[in-house]
């Protein structure tokens, strides 16, 4: 563990074996198994949890469904439900140190990073689901029946909750993810099952006491660690479960869509991305330099929507790569605690030996590593930020998603070229394009297939702005209320009158 004084209830938090939590109540797994946390600044033992599988899968869907069935969050008004999920994103926002020194220890993030992004996002999704609770509503439609004339009708839609949902969230940004799962889920009026990432459950069993906390009543909301074959293909599989959603890999993201085939359940996916940063000639160069680094190097480079694929006008490649790999070399890595650090390690010894599995792949291809291209020191999971050039569109690193600070650059010409080029991938999460031409930059935004379009920024996230992909990046959206389709169920009723 890091050497930092850390708040007392977040050290009482690691050093107690964390259980289960279903209906209410911290629990043992049913197998009694654990397993241990990893420090990704260290890669020393951090915490021991509960390891749950099927049975315990089993236990919390129950418990869930009973919750949904015949609890009291079924019979609450849309106000007092919607009241109960501000007060969890107030909690947050009011033990929002202890969550931001979990975040960092569990993931490495710096702890600045937390502070300011992880932790008020994740409160602000609560209170933005929050007003929607009273807002979901059907319609009246009126009717004109061939075969009945003369008849009267009264006509309505209905939208009510889908149910127990079943959601798996990344390592990646444990509490954001978990706030983007559970905010609309609860809005509608839906009970869950959630299964945090292994290597980082911290937060998601914080979050579960501060929930029962702000009133959430016994069952709606259950967490259980595991690993993803036991636990998570469980839960993706239960028939009890009405939805299941995932964040995660694209190839995971197959293996849930077909364990839910069971009972045909509702999925939404939130999967991989390979995403084109692409920078106009006559863009801002300092703006486009900064934007493509933090497009690349936010998190690490562990972000679905990472600028991985940087594409310059040929005048300005050069020095736009130039500009990227000296913020590369000037990042300064180390634990996220040392408030002198900009980029913690990579979230365990499994994704820094991925992420140097592609940088040798790349090097055996002909690609040329402009800098960076190797770990960091040979304590924790350190990567340095690399930028990639003379690479060719058939290449591992610039075909599948690395996850890790690792940009590839290419020159480009005209724009119908790279319209082309960016659309030249299985993903489609997002984009960026750096241009002072603003009609330029909305034809290509329009013709660019991906979920989001960022015109000069990258990385903007809001509860209210829908993010999701095109393509095998996924199904459906998360955040604003395009979220909520996917928690809901939609019932027709009609009446002669």
């Amino acid at each position: 563990m890091s050497t930092v004084t850390l708040n007392k209830r977040v050290q009482d938090f690691v050093i107690t074996r964390r259980q289960l939590f279903i209906n209410g109540q911290l629990v043992d797994a049913k197998s009694g198994k654990t397993f241990d946390t990893v420090n990704p600044a260290t890669g020393e033992t951090l915490a021991t949890i509960a390891e749950g599988d099927a049975a315990d899968i089993d236990l919390a869907v129950r418990a869930a469904r009973r919750a949904f069935d015949d609890g009291p969050w079924g019979r609450m008004t849309p106000s007092e439900r919607g009241r109960i999920i501000w007060r969890i994103g107030d909690l947050i926002s009011e033990h929002l140190e202890e969550f931001a020194e979990l975040e960092t220890l569990d993931n490495g993030k710096p702890l600045a990073v937390a502070r300011a992004a992880d932790v008020p996002l994740a409160a602000e999704l609560f209170r933005y689901m929050a007003g929607w609770a009273t807002k979901i509503e059907g319609n009246t439609i009126p009717l004109s029946v061939p075969y009945a004339p003369g008849a009267e009708f009264h006509a309505y839609t209905l939208r009510e909750p889908v149910g127990v949902v079943g959601q798996i969230i990344p390592w990646n940004f444990p509490l954001l993810m978990a706030a983007w799962k559970l905010g609309p889920a609860l809005a509608t009026g839906n009970t869950v099952v959630l299964k945090p990432a292994e290597q980082t459950p911290l937060s998601a069993l914080y979050l579960a006491e501060i929930m029962a906390e702000a009133g959430l009543p016994d069952g709606v909301v259950n967490v259980v660690n595991g690993y993803g074959e036991t636990a998570g293909a469980a839960l993706a599989a239960h028939p009890g479960v009405d939805k299941i959603a995932f964040t995660g890999s694209t190839e995971v993201g197959r293996l849930i869509a077909t364990a839910a085939t069971g009972n045909l359940k509702k999925v939404s996916l939130e999967l991989g991305g390979k995403s084109p940063n692409i920078v106009f000639a006559d863009a801002d160069p300092q703006a486009a330099i900064a934007g493509a680094a933090n497009a690349i190097f936010f998190n690490h480079g562990q972000c679905c929507v990472a600028g991985s694929r940087l594409y310059v006008e040929a005048d300005r490649f050069d020095e736009v790569v130039a500009g990227v790999a000296d913020i590369a070399k000037s990042i300064k890595l180390g634990d996220g605690f040392d408030p002198d650090t900009q980029m913690g390690p990579l979230v365990s010894d499994e994704q820094l030996e991925k992420v140097g599995g592609f940088l040798d792949s790349g090097r055996q291809e002909g690609a040329t590593v402009v800098t960076g291209g190797a770990r960091q020191g040979d304590k924790g999971f350190f990567f340095q930020p690399t930028v990639i050039s003379k690479t060719r569109p058939d290449m591992r690193v610039v075909r599948e998603e690395i996850f890790g600070p690792v940009v590839v650059a290419s020159p480009f010409e005209s724009l119908d070229e790279i319209a082309a080029t960016a659309n030249d991938s299985p993903y489609g999460l997002g984009a960026g394009i750096w241009t002072r031409d603003i009609s330029k930059a909305h034809a290509l935004a329009k013709r660019i297939r991906a979920g989001t379009v960022w015109i000069n920024c990258y990385n903007v996230f809001d509860a209210a702005l829908p993010f999701g992909g095109y393509k095998q990046s996924g199904w459906g959206r998360e955040m604003g209320h395009e979220a909520l389709e996917a928690y809901t169920e939609l019932k027709a009723v009609c009446t002669q009158l």
